[in-house]
């Protein structure tokens, strides 16, 4: 089985899906910006062969050198896990003919609007949304939705330049801010609580299902420097409040043909109790969710994915043995790291439950939290009891304090 894996090493949790490629049976050659000379160890040891090429997010000029490259050696599967590749990997597939998702299903999940129109095309909920391109379409939208509502790329990812709008005044301050987006989705403000649903896919079925809360939304974390975000992956996928979030999910993958992989989508709870549709990518959560995954079933699914994608296979337990917290911590001031409050008291009394602290040590440089949910780092947890689980998280939300200046 060969793979074509595109940056094989950045960002830096693709390092463990090539390890889960090469640790399946799969001769890896991957393909990035970075020298090779500059790859780390464990990246190199794991790729069969590796093609520089100038620029990774040049996909004409990735596809013609590729193309080049692997002239007379044959391709199994051409795979990517960055958001901003995985069309490329679909036009390689067409170039190459192998197997694998189309563009035109790849662009169901990239585009956000063509994304709602095939979801709502299946008789499933989505927000009312229009394609915008001009501040004047923009407008237009807007009176049609209504307020409040949403402003976001059309290709984005997570919630980068994502906002909400409550009036006129609003709208025209956030249509100046987004001035370099080229394509935006105008959408319908959807108030509740908001969960992710996660698979890994073998022909569109899940093989692997997960449910994952925010807390707070993650509009509101992306917008407020002090809140501490939370993400909790929910042990106990039968209760009653989650079912109509899971089927959702699975008809999402069914109206936008989705194929072998990852899928990551988001979705509301109303307080009527309706699930509605957020958006979906064919690609693994971010911000260290897989690694979430994997600690609530003690399984590893770098791997596994690997597997789904190579062989159609899953070896994953279904066993969920408990309910993991991600709580991701800003320093207050700018800076260099001088102090860390509390986190010796919380290590003291829920120290057995903490899998993983990341938190960045004294005299390392903040890091800019617009930028990257991961913020100035982090402590995962995890716990059989969700209430105890999110008790805990809350602790170190509001108990451990980083100082910078």
């Amino acid at each position: 089985m060969n793979v074509l894996f595109l940056s094989p090493h950045y960002p830096a949790e693709m390092q463990q899906y090539t390890r889960g490629l090469a640790e399946v049976g799969a001769r890896v050659f991957g393909v990035g910006d970075t020298p090779a000379a500059h790859l780390p160890p464990s990246v190199k040891y794991h790729l069969s062969d590796y093609l520089q090429v100038p620029r990774i997010l040049d996909e004409d000029d990735v596809i013609r050198r590729v193309h080049n490259w692997v002239r007379g050696r044959e391709i199994d599967r051409v795979l990517a896990n960055w958001e901003v590749l995985v069309m490329t990997a679909a036009r390689l597939r067409e170039r190459f003919g192998v197997p694998g998702m189309s563009v035109d299903t790849v662009r169901g999940f990239r585009d956000k609007q063509l994304m709602k129109e095939r979801v709502k095309a299946a008789g499933l909920r989505v927000p009312k949304s229009r394609r915008v391109r001009t501040a004047d379409e923009a407008r237009e939208a807007a009176e049609e939705i209504g307020y409040p509502l949403i402003l976001k790329p059309i290709a984005g990812a997570g919630s980068a330049d994502t906002y909400r709008v409550d009036d006129d005044q609003e709208l025209s301050q956030v249509l100046a801010a987004m001035g370099h987006v080229q394509e935006a989705s105008c959408e319908e403000f959807i108030e509740g609580e908001e969960f992710t649903f996660d698979t890994v896919c073998v022909d569109g079925e899940p093989v692997y299902m997960n449910v994952a809360q925010y807390l707070p939304p993650p509009l509101i974390a992306r917008s407020q420097e002090s809140v501490s975000p939370i993400i909790i992956t929910v042990r106990d996928l039968s209760q009653p409040k989650l079912a109509g979030g899971i089927e959702l999910g699975k008809n999402v993958l069914k109206a936008l043909n989705m194929g072998d992989g990852f899928t990551h989508m988001e979705w509301f709870l109303t307080s009527k109790g309706e699930a509605v549709f957020g958006e979906i990518g064919c690609r693994p959560g971010g911000a260290h969710l897989v690694d979430q995954m994997n600690y609530t079933n003690d399984v590893d699914l770098f791997r596994e994915w690997a597997r789904a994608s190579c062989w159609k296979d899953c070896r994953a337990s279904p066993k969920r043995k408990y309910n993991t917290a991600i709580i991701f911590k800003r320093a207050k001031g700018q800076g260099r790291i001088t102090a860390h409050e509390g986190v010796r008291e919380f290590m003291a009394r829920y120290g057995d439950h903490v899998v993983e602290n990341t938190l960045l040590p004294v005299g390392a440089h903040r890091r800019n939290w617009k930028q990257t949910l991961v913020s100035d780092g982090f402590i995962i947890l995890r716990h059989p009891d969700w209430e105890v689980t999110r008790q805990m998280a809350q602790a170190a939300a509001e108990g451990i304090t980083l100082y910078a200046q």
